[in-house]
């Protein structure tokens, strides 16, 4: 079923605090659209009001061609009605009820045959590798196994839209890759257009079709993963996305095409802008030689940090620090001399007034 999800001015206050901040945005149906940023940017209360948890102050929410919130029209579908499944970061079970009773709870509620009950069970379970736990409590398993009745759960009511606010927060980092891949598997089984809240950009970066980066209650960039990586709208989202984090280096752009950055100069498409700037470069997109050659400029080795996959390095000319992230052990020291160059075409300039990336 094509189901969009369409949010227009949408604002919600808390007292003085503006939590979402006049968002306007739209879901293609079967999309995966995470809402990502940092503690306090406005993406929970987003998704609560899209899931009726929390009314809006101004604005509109559409699922598919339904109207279900209008602060104009005085229009607000109770959570029930509006056909969305959620899941938690706390997983949300009946205690005292089984697994069997955790999933038809909300479908004993719409009045279903008790044998449609049991398929809808059987089906969902087998989805999440869960055959055989009907009769489970909760504090009978794990927490990456609640976490697969939750999304079970979900599954069993065949809800329009999947709401999923950081539901691997509570889950060690083993268990939260497992269950990334447990959930872009089922979003594909599913097909369910798809709104996911966190705070951890991998999880962002791997199973989301979209992205919207967030901060203060307003949306920064809602873009594909590898534009928001590679081409960060402003300053923000680039400090924001990225581990080891992007190179920021101020500069100063005299003429055109030719960077000053001190030191040195870097040849990058300013795109008639004059005055002040900010470099942004990815570590991966640094490269290190031990020897001077050609269009490359001398370093110092600070700090060498391997990590098994790869080595970042930490290198130091005067007061300029830059991070560069090699493949694999690298041979580099501490202390030692290095010449750097740039993958020219991977540099963002931005604005250093404005914050914005200059476009041609």
């Amino acid at each position: 079923m094509e189901t969009p999800i369409i949010i227009k001015n949408l604002t919600k206050k808390f007292g003085d605090v503006v939590a979402v901040n006049n968002v306007s945005i739209t879901i293609e149906p079967h999309e995966f659209l995470t809402l990502l940023g940092p503690s306090g940017c406005g993406k929970t209360t987003l998704l609560r009001c899209l899931a009726g948890l929390e009314d809006p102050d101004e604005g509109e929410i559409y699922i598919g061609d339904k109207l279900i919130f209008s602060h104009v029209k005085g229009i607000s579908v109770p959570p029930g009605q509006r056909e969305v499944g959620m899941v938690f970061q706390n997983y949300a079970l009946w205690p005292h009820m089984t697994v069997y009773k955790n999933m038809t709870f909300a479908l004993e509620i719409q009045k279903l045959p008790k044998n449609e009950m049991d398929q809808r069970v059987k089906e969902s379970l087998e989805e999440v590798k869960m055959s055989g736990y009907e009769n489970r409590y909760p504090r009978e398993m794990s927490g990456g196994q609640q976490q697969r009745i939750a999304l079970a759960r979900m599954l069993a009511y065949r809800p329009k839209v999947f709401l999923m606010d950081e539901p691997l927060s509570n889950l060690d980092a083993r268990l939260r890759m497992d269950m990334r891949t447990e959930l872009k598997r089922l979003h594909h089984i599913s097909d369910a257009t798809t709104l996911y809240v966190t705070h951890d950009q991998l999880e962002a970066m791997t199973m989301s079709s979209k992205i919207a980066v967030m901060k203060l209650g307003v949306i920064q960039q809602l873009d594909s993963p590898d534009s928001v990586y590679h081409y960060p709208a402003n300053l923000f989202v680039a400090d924001f996305i990225g581990n080891p984090k992007i190179n920021l280096m101020p500069g100063w752009v005299s003429r055109q095409d030719l960077v000053d950055m001190g030191k040195f100069n870097i040849p990058v498409k300013t795109h008639n802008k004059r005055g002040d700037v900010v470099i942004g470069l990815r570590p991966e997109d640094i490269s290190i030689h031990t020897t001077p050659t050609g269009n490359t400029f001398e370093f110092v080795a600070y700090s060498v940090l391997p990590s098994g996959a790869d080595t970042t390095i930490i290198a130091h000319m005067g007061e300029t620090e830059l991070i560069i992230k090699e493949m694999g052990v690298s041979k580099i020291q501490m202390d030692q001399k290095i010449w750097i160059s740039f993958k020219e075409d991977a540099i963002n300039v931005y604005d250093k007034e404005t914050e914005d990336l200059i476009r041609a």
